[in-house]
């Protein structure tokens, strides 16, 4: 059975109870899980959606031709980008004429 170094073994007895057996270590819990970091490559990496801030997207209902949506839609994954893009350019286009 391979040995621990001796970095690893003193940091173990230095909080209180040296490590015996992977069996002796606590159950996972659900609320251990929501206060877990997760660090990957030395970086914390943050649950859940980043804040957009004031750029952040608005949610709205606009009622469009059917032509006009099933062009979109053939377009696959992104069309909602694709309109949201055509819609900016038209805007710039008619502040620009």
């Amino acid at each position: 059975m391979p040995r621990k170094n001796a970095k690893s073994a003193a940091a173990s007895v230095s909080k209180g109870r040296a490590w015996r057996d992977p069996d002796d270590a606590p159950e996972i819990t659900d609320a251990m899980l929501d206060r877990a970091t997760i660090v990957k490559g030395g970086k914390v990496i943050q649950r859940g959606r980043p804040s957009l801030g004031d750029n952040a997207k608005q949610p709205v209902t606009v009622r469009l031709d059917a032509d006009v949506v099933a062009s979109y839609r053939s377009l696959g994954r992104g069309w909602q980008t694709q309109m949201n893009a055509d819609l900016r350019r038209a805007r710039k286009l008619k502040k620009a004429g």
